[in-house]
């Protein structure tokens, strides 16, 4: 079985150019999909773009761009951690996407 992805992961997806921010929660997680954002290294920062800077990455993270991910059927390697103030600006933009008026 993979490695256990938990929200806040930053991964390296084969075959996908950008790394991606893993923002669903552990629950949903542990089925082998996940939700995530790319976090693009350029970009201007605005209501659903983002910046983080972890160890490793840095960059925009794009929250309108969330795609389910079956990481079941693709490699991946986890190259870093966002901090848990950006985990919570970020579910907190992807959340008002969906917001009533």
């Amino acid at each position: 079985m993979k490695e256990s992805l938990h929200q806040g992961d930053i991964i390296k997806i084969e075959k996908i150019k950008s790394p991606v921010l893993v923002t669903s929660k552990d629950f949903f997680n542990q089925t082998g999909e996940i939700i995530g954002c790319p976090i693009f290294r350029d970009g201007t920062a605005g209501p659903l773009h983002i910046r983080i800077k972890a160890d490793s990455v840095e960059g925009y993270v794009q929250c309108e761009k969330l795609a389910l991910l079956d990481m079941n059927v693709r490699g991946f390697t986890v190259i870093g951690r966002a901090h848990m103030e950006d985990i919570i600006n970020i579910t907190d933009a992807i959340q008002g996407i969906f917001d009533y008026v």
